[in-house]
């Protein structure tokens, strides 16, 4: 009897070893498929990039929805951030100072919007500074005393860059900022004749009349204000006086190029010096131009090619609407537009055979969708896109005629590609509110 009882017993704490091993192995199991589940999305996560000649290094991480950045030495940047107003030196890495805080509205667009540099001594005042020193130039909401505080403008200021500090300020262009929030714009770049190049939106997406100008190809609205265009001053803020202008109405001579709804890039071309712009349309209309004197985007009267304006709008367009500054102006159609919005952002040429001789000379495009950075070969004249089959209609009517353009996907949300002058890598500004990126893209010598 009690034999049978302790085999009995032993027998249930046998079945009780065995199904707790049973659920440890299931718990196991368990663990281990979510341990691979976060592993595989955060993988997925990682830029895949379509050569694999190249490879993908995250170099910097932690930065909050950082908008811009520019190099002033070999793996030496500054970088900054919308929503905080913080300018932060990069160095090899390594975040190592933060050298400006400014208050900025951060609601939609708005914010520290864009950053240029120029080295001192290819300016008129070389004479007064050392060879090193830099100006640096920010685009900004500005606020009064505190972040989101009473806003000022949108205002273009030039800072002294001296043994590391950013120190002098001056406010160069003070310039609209209603009815807002969004088509800020901000974004700026030093051209090949050394001055400065800033592009700004419309301020205007729900089309309120009070933000209306003669720059968005409005007969009878106000005189221009810097909205809606492309802008190019000294860096001193003056006028360029080169021979070309629009007029002298309001700020009108210092506009480049007019008829810009909203943009997040522009940049010049390395062999003949000529300005380009992505830009973004409504849910149609992204676009990607070449930015000559006097060139006028069309907006409010057009988006993407002329030709196919009606078919998306059912509107006709008439030419006879758009203004041309008695002859200084000209429409002409982008490059490249889309019939579907992806959100083109920023613009960069590769300078040098760096990366491979395939890539030297060519354009890059980041932008907003599936962090895709697109790379196209341009034309013979350097006035176009060089494309084939689906797109030489310069259409993308569906996402997979760009296939073959894609140099490269997963990077969150691109405001900034940038190529050390010194090495020829490429840089790559992620934005993310939280936790912002910088990729370095560089030859693969273990390949």
């Amino acid at each position: 009897m009690y034999n049978s009882y302790y085999l009995t017993n032993i027998s249930i704490m046998l079945i009780i070893v065995v199904i707790c091993i049973g659920l440890i192995c299931i718990d196991s199991v368990v663990n281990v498929d979510a341990q691979s589940n976060k592993k595989s999305k955060k993988e997925s996560s990682i830029p895949i990039l379509r050569d694999s000649n190249l490879k993908t290094e995250l170099i910097v991480d932690k930065l909050k929805f950082p908008s811009g950045m520019e190099f002033i030495g070999n793996d030496d940047l500054l970088v900054i951030e919308k929503n905080t107003g913080i300018v932060k030196r990069v160095t090899n890495g390594t975040v190592v100072a933060e050298l400006l805080d400014l208050n900025v509205a951060t609601k939609s667009e708005r914010g520290l919007l864009g950053i240029a540099v120029i080295d001192i001594s290819k300016t008129k005042h070389a004479d007064k500074y050392s060879p090193n020193d830099k100006f640096v130039f920010l685009f900004v909401t500005e606020t009064e005393n505190q972040d989101d505080g009473n806003i000022l403008g949108n205002r273009v200021y030039r800072y002294d860059f001296v043994n590391g500090t950013l120190i002098n300020p001056i406010l160069l262009l003070d310039l609209p900022y209603l009815p807002g929030p969004s088509h800020n714009g901000g974004v700026m770049r030093i051209g090949p004749d050394n001055n400065l190049y800033i592009v700004m939106g419309d301020l205007n997406r729900l089309k309120d009349p009070s933000g209306d100008t003669i720059t968005q190809n409005l007969v009878g609205t106000s005189l221009p204000d810097g909205r809606g265009g492309v802008l190019r001053i000294t860096p001193d803020g003056e006028t360029v006086n080169d021979g070309f202008t629009l007029g002298d109405d309001g700020l009108l001579d210092k506009y480049y190029g007019y008829g810009v709804r909203n943009s997040f890039g522009i940049g010049f071309d390395n062999v003949t010096g000529y300005l380009w712009d992505t830009e973004n349309g409504s849910h149609y209309g992204d676009e990607i131009n070449i930015v000559k004197p006097g060139f006028n985007s069309g907006w409010r009267q057009v988006l993407g090619l002329s030709s196919m304006y009606n078919e998306f709008t059912d509107k006709e367009f008439d030419r006879n609407q758009l203004i041309n500054f008695n002859g200084n102006g000209k429409y002409y159609d982008p490059v490249l537009t889309w019939n579907d919005t992806i959100a083109p952002t920023t613009v960069a040429f590769i300078h040098s055979s760096t990366l491979g001789e395939e890539y030297k000379y060519n354009m890059l495009v980041g932008g907003v969708k599936n962090g895709t950075i697109l790379h196209f070969n341009l034309n013979q004249t350097r006035t176009g896109l060089q494309l084939e089959g689906e797109l030489s209609d310069r259409i993308v009517n569906k996402p997979s005629e760009l296939n073959s353009a894609i140099f490269g996907t997963g990077f969150d949300i691109i405001t900034d590609i940038k190529i050390d002058p010194t090495d020829g890598d490429l840089y790559v500004l992620a934005a993310n509110s939280k936790n912002g990126k910088i990729y370095k893209i560089s030859k693969d010598v273990d390949q």
